[in-house]
């Protein structure tokens, strides 16, 4: 399997609902939701790769990196990489239904697990989007996150339990699914939660649980004070907000106040390892990755998805080469090109 038979065949089985266009950056699918684009404009899908093509990289040849550790532990699990796939649901009506809820998931999953790697799942209005998501991780324990929309607290609590029973690694809400237009439509209720609601949530499990949909650093100091184990840093792929920046923006003032008190993960527009590294550098401690890998999934199952994290991943290691990075783990700041020498005086200065 090759990169232009892989979209080739994506993109016969997405017709209609995701054009596999040569870079996806929300211009083509602004507005598609339910689908695969940004909602209202598409702006806030547009921003995230805006933001983060902002950032250039220093290059380095001088040093004595040769083989660079890409390796991330979470909570007792080795990756071979800190990328991890994001929750997505809805085949039906996002992605035109060629393939069922169930074996999506499955085949992300599958994939995940060939690459070294693990998915969160998704939740979604359908019932069975949830439990496919906990299904095709029972097989492998502690490889899965589960991540469960801002239902009615009762409801949440029930996930959980199910979630647990599954033998998930983690758990997770997506609060930023608040103004989902998909879950509206299916008559199912979610809706913001104050800090009160949110804390019963996390201490209602003994597993790590991670608050998905942090867009500023009020909001994830609120994340540590109710003892969330992680944040991710994100809009929902641009898909619940009109006009939200770019997560790669949020991101620095996010790491300033909370680095060292939970795992940061961010998601939004990373198309490559060198996106990776990019937030890595700006103080995530992993990242997510999403639309590409429904391109993945539908283009030739759990290999297409691995075929595409594989690639990803050597990606980041020639990027880590050609900067001196030596581990995922601490990655320097400096490695982003500032437009100033490392004194801070401007090099290109007449």
């Amino acid at each position: 399997m090759d990169l232009k038979t892989l979209r080739k065949n994506a993109r016969e089985k997405l017709q209609g609902y995701c054009r596999v266009c040569p870079i996806c950056d929300g211009h083509v699918c602004a507005g598609e939701v339910p689908g695969m684009g940004g909602a209202g404009t598409g702006s806030a899908f547009m921003n995230n790769l805006a933001a983060l093509a902002k950032y250039r990289l220093n290059m380095r040849t001088i040093h004595s990196v040769k083989i660079p550790d890409m390796s991330f532990d979470l909570w007792g699990e080795k990756l071979t990489m800190p990328v991890l796939i994001a929750p997505m649901t809805g085949t039906p009506y996002n992605m035109g239904g060629k393939m069922t809820e169930e074996k999506f998931i499955t085949e992300i999953v599958e994939g995940s697990l060939l690459a070294g790697t693990i998915s969160m799942t998704g939740d979604g209005a359908d019932p069975v989007m949830y439990e496919s998501g906990l299904q095709a991780g029972v097989a492998h324990p502690h490889k899965t996150i589960a991540i469960i929309k801002p239902r009615a607290q009762d409801e949440i609590i029930k996930c959980i339990r199910r979630a647990e029973a599954a033998k998930v690694l983690a758990i997770g809400m997506d609060i930023d699914g608040a103004g989902l237009i998909t879950m509206a439509l299916k008559g199912q209720p979610v809706s913001p939660k104050t800090v009160a609601e949110v804390k019963e949530i996390v201490a209602a499990t003994k597993l790590p649980f991670i608050l998905k949909g942090i867009m500023n650093a009020e909001e994830a100091q609120l994340a540590v004070k109710v003892k969330a184990a992680g944040i991710v840093v994100s809009n929902h792929g641009g898909r619940v907000l009109d006009f939200t920046p770019g997560t790669a923006e949020v991101l620095p003032g996010i790491v300033k106040q909370v680095r060292g008190k939970m795992k940061i993960f961010v998601d939004g527009g990373v198309r490559s390892g060198a996106d990776v590294l990019k937030l890595l550098a700006l103080g995530a401690d992993a990242v997510l990755v999403g639309r590409p890998l429904v391109v993945g999934a539908f283009g030739n199952g759990r290999e297409g998805v691995s075929f595409l994290l594989n690639k990803m991943k050597n990606e980041l290691l020639q990027t880590m080469l050609l900067t001196g990075t030596a581990s995922v783990k601490k990655v320097a700041k400096n490695i982003l090109y500032s437009g100033a020498g490392e004194n801070g005086h401007n090099r290109n200065r007449k």
